[in-house]
């Protein structure tokens, strides 16, 4: 314990040292969690929408202005043609077409049925598919009061109406920010440690302090452990500053205990701080260090389900997932602070990740030779 103490010792000093580790500590994970909460949104809106009305009835109309006053689209023009609209489309001036044919409102009063044709530029694959999704939606909604309408008149029999009643649970106000912004928080906090701890030792190899360290009695464990409880107590620090953005920032308040997310943070934390370690003890560079680092926060971030649901992906993606610590935590921190789960709801994730942690500092240890 007194080697680990010295040891310790001097890995604060030299953190605190150096300016850019700190401010990549303390301020980047501040100015990140307060941005990208807000850019990183599943609700599409202002979706320009070109219209052809060929009918120029009530009911056309009626259609137009129940699209308009949603707020999801914006009208980008009312063109005589479909050739007229289309090159909206291709000038970028609009994303939809929406063509009304003529006699839509005859036919869907006489013959009870009426078409609509909808063009969508699917360049933008997400806007396209929503956009189209949310203009259904609103054609459908608009298909059922129209029929409502010919209910209440004697003209026509009325027929059983199913009435849908739903209730969002965990989330009931469908605030995306509930749902992003603990994911954005596993992310900022992987960064910060893989980061930091896969440069660390090879600073010591840069500027030959290493060598020092190397002659010395100092066993391979304490070494590592050295390296990483100092960047485990910044995480955790790191952690509590996100969780205070999120409540005064957001209003997000865990349902469940503090208590539960610090026990997985703590045990999370060992293991991407050892894979950290494990890549510094392999590369010979700071340079060969980033990059390797980089090429996982890629693979953890695209495979971890904070942008697209695990359950969505190829059965081969869904292999891989089960191998990236990041998507433990993010499904971790989601259960904790939306569904109020408990350790024993997430005891499966501790086992994964506890092996995880010893696979990583062990095997960290192993490959970091005192001997060149």
């Amino acid at each position: 314990m007194r080697t680990l103490r010295f040891l310790l010792q001097k890995e604060f000093k030299q953190i605190f040292r150096d300016p850019s580790i700190l401010r990549l500590i303390f301020i980047m994970p501040v100015i990140q969690l307060l941005v990208l909460p807000w850019a990183a949104d599943y609700e599409i809106k202002n979706i320009k929408l070109a219209v052809v009305d060929h009918d120029h009835s009530s009911y056309s109309r009626q259609l137009i202005n129940k699209i308009s006053s949603t707020g999801y689209f914006q009208l980008a023009g009312y063109e005589a043609s479909y050739d007229q609209a289309l090159q909206l489309v291709e000038k970028d001036k609009a994303d939809l077409v929406l063509e009304i044919p003529q006699g839509f409102e005859k036919h869907l009063i006489k013959e009870d049925k009426s078409g609509l044709f909808l063009a969508i530029n699917a360049i933008n694959g997400t806007k396209a598919s929503l956009g189209g999704a949310y203009l259904q939606s609103i054609v459908r909604d608009f298909n059922r009061e129209v029929r409502l309408d010919w209910i209440q008149l004697p003209r026509l029999s009325p027929e059983t109406q199913i009435e849908v009643t739903t209730s969002n649970w965990f989330n009931p106000l469908m605030n995306y920010k509930y749902f992003m912004v603990p994911g954005i928080l596993v992310i900022l906090l992987t960064m910060v440690g893989v980061n930091l701890t896969a440069i660390n030792i090879i600073r010591e190899k840069e500027i030959g302090t290493i060598e020092q360290i190397n002659v010395t009695p100092v066993k391979k464990y304490h070494f590592i452990l050295g390296k990483l409880l100092p960047f485990w107590l910044l995480g955790i620090f790191v952690l509590s500053i996100g969780l205070l953005i999120a409540r005064l920032a957001y209003g997000i308040v865990p349902a469940g205990t503090f208590f539960t997310i610090y026990v997985f943070a703590a045990l999370y934390l060992l293991a991407v701080l050892g894979l950290g370690l494990l890549v510094s003890t392999y590369a010979q560079t700071q340079q060969q260090a980033m990059l390797v680092s980089f090429f996982l926060m890629m693979i953890f971030i695209l495979l971890g389900g904070l942008y697209t649901s695990i359950d969505s992906m190829p059965e081969w993606a869904k292999w891989i997932t089960r191998f990236n610590p990041v998507s433990y935590f993010i499904e971790v921190m989601r259960m904790v602070i939306l569904k109020g789960s408990t350790l024993g709801d997430i005891s499966r994730h501790l086992l994964i990740m506890g092996g995880f942690a010893l696979l990583f500092n062990s095997w960290a240890i192993i490959s970091y030779r005192k001997r060149s």
